[in-house]
């Protein structure tokens, strides 16, 4: 069985809903799904599965917090919704390209529809914005950029706009070098909001938390841990632990890190609009342009990348913290007068990336002394992009879980016609590392 290609999409109200009542009740004989993981990837497959009607458990070793040096990479993150690839340029592998390309689609219209309704933006933290993308030569002279910049406008999200105007319009420095521009309207999250609405979510609709540290390779403890939670299939929403508990040895941490900076309009202009500059269409993939309205008050300010540190021990004083800053300076001016959030002054965290970037799938390994296959289901290595493709991917996790209740065999991730062009150029970052990420979301 195919799962993995034509997927029907999931749409809000539908299949769905932000509200606390399930849209599908369980039922005595309802399955009962066990995920491994308490951040986005984890939270929103949740939703998607309670309100299919399962019973569900999270497992986590922590939970969404206001702490400032142990919030989840979740709440770290810059939460900029973007259409692959992302800014940092750093989900290359075709297959999971093809799918994220539609994943991401998912979830900007799930977004969208929250955001739509104001008690529930408010209480969510998700607004629609605008989102510009600057680039240092006209967009139709570069085939990679005018190919992505063809499928955002063909994708179906609002307000796009492709005009060198835009460089005027949000006060860029005309001597940065950025010569054309375009700018679409797009999910902004206040993460620390967002994750606090969708714990309280999910708990209203009946999902039961346990606080825990889950070891090891899942499919060896498979059937205990079913037994142990009286499980009928798990999901795996870990992020950099894919490396313990799927035995995925391609797993590797980025670290990234952003400013917060009071954005009141007191020492200078009030920024309104996501503004930024790709890794693939910056003259060196260092020179990542990240600057995003958090919420009305703080403005963050990145980004930088750094694959396999995984100490995180970055200061306002770190050379690489502090080129960030006077890049963003630099590029938006004004901004040397911006004053760090007293509080929480630099967000710094680990994207959970994976050499073949995103994994939706079916565990594939025996499931050993059995003669059906697993029931694990995996969703990780979505680095930098978590809440970008959050219901695409939880969509794809229902089915997959649909399908293991029925013990068929699993199938790999395969290659997804109906979002992909006529060329690679896309899947590739050119000169730039692909494991080169700005802090951007998860």
């Amino acid at each position: 069985m195919m799962l993995q290609q034509h997927m029907p999409s999931l749409a809000m109200w539908r299949d769905i809903t932000p509200h606390p009542k399930r849209l599908v009740q369980t039922k005595t004989s309802s399955a009962h799904i066990l995920i491994v993981g308490g951040s986005v990837t984890g939270l929103v497959t949740a939703w998607v599965l309670l309100d299919k009607g399962y019973k569900v458990t999270i497992v986590s070793k922590e939970w969404a917090n206001y702490s400032a040096d142990n919030r989840l990479t979740a709440q770290i993150a810059g939460a900029l919704w973007e259409y692959p690839p992302a800014v940092c340029g750093a989900h290359t592998d075709r297959i999971s390209l093809s799918h994220s390309k539609r994943w991401c689609m998912v979830a900007y219209h799930a977004w969208d529809a929250i955001a739509s309704v104001p008690g529930l933006s408010d209480a969510s933290g998700i607004r629609m914005m605008p989102s510009g993308f600057f680039f240092p030569r006209p967009i139709e002279g570069d085939p990679a950029q005018f190919s992505k910049m063809s499928e955002i406008i063909s994708s179906g999200v609002r307000g796009f706009r492709h005009d060198a105007k835009l460089l005027k319009q949000r006060r860029v420095n005309p001597k940065y070098g950025a010569v054309d521009a375009y700018e679409l309207l797009a999910p902004i999250i206040d993460t620390d909001k967002a994750m606090m609405w969708l714990t309280s979510l999910v708990l209203g609709k009946g999902a039961a938390t346990v606080t825990e540290t889950i070891a090891g390779d899942l499919l060896p403890q498979e059937t205990a841990l079913r037994k142990r939670f009286n499980a009928d299939a798990i999901v795996n929403a870990t992020g950099l632990s894919g490396t313990e508990l799927a035995g995925d040895s391609s797993c590797y941490p980025i670290r990234g890190a952003l400013i917060r900076v009071i954005n009141n309009g007191k020492d200078f202009p009030k920024v309104e609009s996501a503004l930024t500059i790709t890794a693939d269409a910056a003259s060196d993939s260092n020179e990542i342009i990240f600057l995003v309205p958090r919420n009305d008050n703080i403005l963050l300010i990145g980004g930088i990348a750094q694959p396999n540190e995984s100490a995180l021990n970055l200061t306002l004083d770190t050379p690489s913290v502090k080129r960030m800053r006077e890049r963003c300076e630099a590029f938006l001016p004004g901004l040397e007068k911006a004053r760090v959030d007293p509080v929480y002054p630099l967000a710094q965290g680990l994207r959970p990336f994976r050499q073949r970037n995103v994994r939706v799938e079916r565990e594939l390994r025996a499931l050993p002394g059995a003669d059906k296959p697993s029931r694990i289901v995996h969703s990780y290595g979505q680095g930098g992009a978590g809440w970008s493709l959050s219901f695409g991917c939880a969509a794809d996790v229902a089915l997959l879980v649909d399908d293991a209740l029925k013990d068929a065999f699993p199938v790999a991730m395969e290659f997804d016609p109906s979002y992909s062009d006529d060329s690679e150029s896309q899947t590739s970052t050119g000169s730039f590392d692909s494991m080169a990420m700005h802090s951007g979301d998860d």
